[in-house]
């Protein structure tokens, strides 16, 4: 049996008339950018989330490049940011001229709340939180620390698409959060796409004055912008499959439960799920020390895998001159050594799944 990691045809196949008449749609309207698609996207997706403003943009990326801008950060500034992030989240800070302060993770993969406070110094602008692999933070002791100091606080929910802290949606606490709908998320377009979205209208103003060109009105240029524009096509397309998106995520709670009810190997650590709290499972990792024997004895038996992540911020050759060497942040250091994630997509079988585990539970290392 062959199983790829991920394959989002099924999904597509479920609801291929939806998307194919939404499509059709926008093409026949003979208008194809910052149209009505994209302003009643806009306004689902804040309704769904509980915010008051989404602005859609190109990538998750420019998500957090713009929503760094529009909170003033720049050259001198730091940014405390989880050290085993993937490396767009550091770019969102970077790119504005920022510094980004690492934070190891916790027992769950998100940045650890008891280690926040001491990172604080007085150069500390921002508090990125990720909710990396659909997992939520600890946002109730994030805010209370940020809004002690005030420090604004931006998520970056490009994995967590509907997870939940004390029945809050992610994306709802912070005062900007950041989402990308690349064709793999839990709500994935059909290309690049991203948006922001927040109840500071200022906020929501300036990020679409930054996303098309730094105009409010057309040819009058107030700032210095970049073209960061959600396409009508793309946002149509995004508006099928929001109004499926609680199907498709308790689908892939269906998958993590079968994962987490019938894996047993001692030599494979299982992840866990924080109280109070609803992941969207957007990754299902799994840590082992012998993960090299593993992958290959997962691809000798079809089934593929991947590593989210091989390589920290820290370590990349693009952040050489920070100054940080192996032995940094050990933490984040081992879980980029030993996590692993296993196939987790929407149209994943029973039989399918019946296999992975049976493989999984058969798995000696040698």
């Amino acid at each position: 049996m062959q199983i790829p990691f991920c394959t989002l045809k099924p999904s597509y196949e479920k609801y291929r008339k939806e998307y194919l008449a939404a499509a059709s749609r926008v093409l026949d309207s003979g208008w194809y950018i910052l149209g009505e698609e994209l302003e009643a996207f806009e306004d689902e997706f804040a309704s769904w989330l509980g915010t008051k403003y989404c602005v859609g943009l190109n990538s998750g990326l420019d998500a957090l490049i713009l929503a760094f801008k529009a909170l003033g950060i720049s050259h001198g500034d730091e940014v405390i940011v989880p050290a085993n992030t993937y490396i767009a989240s550091v770019l969102g800070i970077t790119e504005n001229g920022g510094t980004p302060r690492f934070i190891e993770p916790d027992g769950y993969h998100n940045i650890d709340a008891d280690k926040i406070e001491s990172a604080i110094t007085s150069k500390t602008k921002a508090i990125l939180v990720v909710h990396l692999y659909g997992q939520p933070c600890r946002m109730e002791k994030i805010m209370d620390i940020a809004n002690q100091h005030g420090i604004p606080v931006i998520e970056d929910c490009a994995q967590s698409h509907g997870s939940t802290f004390n029945e809050q949606k992610t994306g709802s606490f912070g005062c900007i959060s950041c989402f990308s709908f690349f064709p793999t998320k839990n709500l994935g377009a059909f290309g690049d796409a991203g948006a922001i979205a927040t109840n500071d209208s200022n906020v929501a103003k300036n990020v679409r004055m930054f996303r098309n060109y730094g105009s409010e009105k057309k040819y009058y240029n107030k700032v210095q912008g970049i073209n960061s524009r959600l396409d009508e096509i793309q946002a149509a397309l995004l508006r099928v499959k929001l109004t499926h998106l609680d199907e498709l995520t308790s689908e892939r709670e269906f998958i993590a439960e079968k994962y987490l009810n019938n894996i047993n190997n001692p030599q494979i650590e299982l992840p866990k799920v924080l109280a109070n709290t609803r992941p969207v499972w957007h990754q299902f990792v799994i840590k082992t020390e012998y993960r090299e024997d593993l992958i290959n004895y997962m691809a000798e038996n079809g089934i593929g895998t991947q590593i989210h992540y091989p390589v920290p911020p820290h370590l990349a050759e693009a952040y050489s001159s920070l100054g940080f060497t192996r032995g940094s942040f050990p933490i984040t250091e081992n879980e980029s050594e030993t996590i692993l994630s296993l196939p987790m997509y929407n149209g994943l079988t029973n039989r399918k799944l019946e296999y992975i585990t049976k493989i999984l539970n058969n798995w000696q290392a040698k």
